[in-house]
């Protein structure tokens, strides 16, 4: 979830047109672990002294597709499913492998 100070770039035209075209150019998978990918994540994170730069907030240098997993792990050190575990495109825990 978006954080206040930042849902307006999220809702913002530029910010869809980067985020769906990124997401393309990565054919839709995790760059870390080769899984759907589901989140175009900022390397750079965004802070309320950042938002206004489009080199950091709109710059393709500057992100990465990652599925739900990796995005957790990358903002909280670890995951929120047991290894070998994740949450399909419908909210289920599915064995990773299995068809997703």
């Amino acid at each position: 979830m978006a954080k206040d100070f930042a849902k307006s770039f999220y809702n913002s035209q530029s910010w869809v047109n980067v985020r769906n075209s990124f997401f393309t150019e990565k054919m839709g998978i995790c760059e870390r672990c080769g899984n759907p990918g589901e989140i175009v994540h900022h390397k750079i994170y965004i802070t309320p002294s950042n938002i206004n730069d489009p080199n950091i907030t709109l710059n393709k240098n500057n992100l990465e597709l990652l599925c739900r997993t990796c995005h957790n792990l990358e903002h909280e050190g670890a995951s929120s499913t047991r290894q070998g575990i994740v949450f399909n495109s419908d909210g289920e825990l599915i064995e990773v492998g299995d068809n997703q």
